[in-house]
């Protein structure tokens, strides 16, 4: 990701490290590696959200093409994405069946 060579990542040790002090370095080093997981954490729920849309999306296009076609006569794949779209929609409605 970054070119990062040894000499660099050496010269900013020891920057920190005389910025810092040794007493203020291992909490800096913490709070900035809880930073970057915390970020890498975000970056990666936002891509399985878009992920989850895409493909919500791509299963709603089939189910346009497959009631466009008539249910009859589709594919395998848009008959697959319709039978997943119907469970989907069953699992969602489950909850608020009245007993």
């Amino acid at each position: 990701m970054f070119d990062i060579g040894f000499w660099e990542l050496l010269t900013v040790a020891v920057l920190a490290l005389l910025i810092l002090g040794p007493s203020r370095l291992p909490g800096a080093l913490r709070s900035t590696i809880s930073t970057v997981r915390k970020v890498r954490n975000m970056a990666t729920g936002f891509k399985h959200e878009v992920e989850h849309q895409l493909r919500i999306h791509e299963l709603h296009e089939n189910l346009k093409k497959a009631e466009h076609d008539g249910l009859e006569n589709v594919s395998p794949e848009l008959r697959k994405s319709v039978e997943e779209l119907k469970q989907a929609a069953n699992s969602v409605q489950e909850p608020y069946k009245k007993k």
